[in-house]
């Protein structure tokens, strides 16, 4: 099966894409780009392994579903394109990261320069259906993204995997946390932020062990 994406990755999940799970999600999704409005736009709903190639993976952001409003996701985790009002997790992402190491909250939500650093924004389900969150989940993208995590896992150290919330450190279970670095704390919804997301200083921990081992510091 043909699927278009980022070429180390192509290869890494190559097995992937010809299992019975793959073949049924890519019909499912296909009838529903045809049919409905869904988002990403089809171009980037493998945006964040295009930015960033398996063998420049520095950190892992695991988030649960796109946006699921007009202009708003772009196959990016918590991200959201130019001139879209940031959602309240997003800003709480951009406040932290100023509590922690000082840089000014930016004017776009836009995080693929980040990702164009070796930040994986990996959503654990990549489609959903316009106004419908969580549409698309159980459809077999957690599969999917369970690969990536597995393969990452497998083949790469020394990565740092940020979990926020309960159902990112329970897809995040088989790092082992001694060839890694895995920070966990609540998620930066406003409804958890301040049981521990303000103040997990994640983005300074991130960068301090990249540095330790090697690897460049991400200009958050």
């Amino acid at each position: 099966m043909e699927v278009k994406i980022e070429p180390e990755w192509k290869e890494v999940l190559s097995d992937e894409f010809e299992k019975p799970y793959f073949i049924q999600l890519t019909d499912f999704v296909r009838n529903e780009y045809a049919s409905t409005t869904v988002y990403p736009p089809a171009g980037l709903i493998f945006n964040a392994f295009n930015h960033c190639p398996f063998n420049r993976v520095k950190v892992v952001l695991l988030g649960q579903d796109p946006y699921h409003e007009p202009g708003e996701a772009h196959g990016l985790c918590f991200s959201v394109q130019d001139g879209v009002r940031f959602p309240p997790s997003l800003q709480n992402i951009f406040k932290e990261i100023y509590a922690d190491i000082g840089v000014a909250i930016p004017s776009s939500g836009n995080l693929t320069r980040w990702a164009d650093q070796g930040v994986l924004l990996l959503n654990a389900t990549l489609t959903v259906r316009a106004h419908a969150a969580g549409s698309h989940q159980k459809r077999g993208w957690e599969t999917f993204t369970d690969a990536v995590i597995n393969r990452l896992a497998v083949h790469r150290t020394n990565i740092v995997y940020i979990l926020w919330g309960a159902y990112a450190q329970n897809k995040g279970a088989i790092i082992d946390p001694t060839q890694n670095l895995v920070l966990k704390s609540p998620h930066p919804s406003p409804l958890s932020a301040s049981r521990g997301f303000f103040g997990n200083h994640h983005f300074s921990h991130a960068n301090a062990y990249l540095i330790q081992n090697g690897l460049q510091a991400v200009e958050w």
